[in-house]
C-alpha cells in the first residue's frame, strides 16, 4: 500500500514537472517566434528588403546546425549586402526608380542611407539632383549636395518611415549648408543623422514650432530625438550657401515644391511660389530641405 501510494506521488510530480517543461516549451517558442515577427517588421520598415531577407536566411539554417546562430547572421550579413548592393539596383528600374549617383558632387550624409535603401528616386529626380549639384560646385567648388532621406526602390505608396510621403520616387530631403564662425562653408553637419539639430527661429521671426505645438500637435519637434549624437556644435547655418542652393532647386522646371520652416523662408528670402509650408501634422524643416517633382 505504501509503495502504491509513493508511486502515485511519484507520478503525480513528473506528470506536473512535464507539464511545466510543456507550458514552458510552447511559450519559448512562442516568445521565438514572436522576436522573429519583431526583427521582420523592422527589417521591413527600416530597409524594405531586410524582413524578406532575414527570414530567407533564418529558414536556410537546419535546425540541428552546429553554431546555429552564428551561421544564421553571416548568411543574413551575406545576403543583405549582396541584394543591397547588387540585386536591387538592378531591380528598381522595372519599379521606375533608381539609385542616386553619387560622384564628387553628390553624397549621402551617411552610409546608412545607402546601406537602408533609402537613396532612390525616379529618374527625372536623379537628373535635377545632377544639375543642382553641379551648379552648387560651380559657385562654391568646396560644397557637396548632400542627400539625406529619399525613397525606398520599390512599389509606390510603400511608407518610408518617419516620414508622410517619400513613397513614390519623387521626393528627397537635403542637409542645410553650414558654416564656421570664420564664415568659411563646410560640408560637415551638426549631427550624425543630419536630422534633428535646428536653425531655430530668431526672436524677430515667426514661429511656426511654437504654433503647431500649441495646437497639440507634439510630434512636430520629434526628430531632435533622431539626432543619434550631435556633432561640429561649432557650425552655424550659411545662409548664403542655402539661399543659393534653394534657389537653384527651385529654377528647375519640374521641381513642383521645396519645404523649409516659415522663419527659414524669411530668412533666406526664398520668395517663390513653389516654397510652401508643410503642416503642422508633419515635423519641422528647419533641419533639412525637403524637394519633389510636380
Amino acid at each position: 500500500m505504501l509503495l502504491t501510494v509513493v508511486g502515485y506521488a511519484n507520478y503525480k510530480r513528473h506528470y506536473r514537472l512535464n507539464t511545466l517543461y510543456l507550458k514552458t516549451t510552447i511559450l519559448k517558442g512562442f516568445l521565438k517566434i514572436l522576436l522573429h515577427l519583431l526583427v521582420v517588421i523592422v527589417l521591413t520598415i527600416v530597409t524594405q528588403v531586410g524582413g524578406i531577407i532575414y527570414l530567407i536566411a533564418i529558414l536556410s539554417i537546419k535546425r540541428r546546425s552546429t553554431k546555429r546562430r552564428l551561421k544564421k547572421v553571416a548568411l543574413f550579413c551575406g545576403l543583405y549586402f549582396l541584394t543591397t548592393f547588387l540585386l536591387v539596383p538592378v531591380l528598381a528600374p522595372l519599379f521606375g526608380r533608381e539609385k542616386i549617383a553619387e560622384s564628387k558632387t553628390v553624397k549621402a550624409h551617411s552610409f546608412f542611407y545607402k546601406l537602408a535603401n533609402r537613396n532612390y528616386v525616379e529618374p527625372e529626380l536623379n537628373k535635377i539632383i545632377f544639375q543642382v549639384a553641379n551648379e552648387l560646385n560651380q559657385k562654391h567648388p568646396e560644397l557637396q549636395f548632400v542627400y539625406l532621406d529619399a525613397n525606398f526602390p520599390f512599389i509606390d505608396g510603400f511608407p518610408l518611415l518617419p516620414h508622410l510621403s517619400h513613397n513614390d520616387g519623387k521626393k528627397i530631403d537635403i542637409s542645410l549648408v553650414y558654416e564656421t564662425k570664420e564664415k568659411i562653408l563646410s560640408n560637415k553637419k551638426k549631427s550624425i543623422s543630419g536630422y534633428g539639430t535646428y536653425a531655430a527661429p530668431e526672436q524677430n521671426e515667426y514661429d511656426q514650432i511654437a504654433v503647431c505645438k500649441n495646437k497639440g500637435n507634439w510630434q512636430y519637434d520629434f526628430p531632435k530625438y533622431l539626432t543619434f549624437g550631435t556633432i561640429n556644435d561649432d557650425l552655424i547655418l550659411s545662409k548664403n550657401g542655402t539661399r543659393y542652393l534653394a534657389n537653384s532647386i527651385l529654377k528647375q522646371k519640374q521641381v513642383g515644391k521645396l519645404f523649409i520652416e516659415p522663419h527659414l523662408k524669411q530668412r533666406l528670402k526664398l520668395n517663390n511660389s513653389k516654397v510652401r509650408f508643410h503642416g503642422c501634422q508633419a515635423v519641422r524643416h528647419d533641419d533639412h530641405i525637403h524637394f519633389q517633382l510636380k
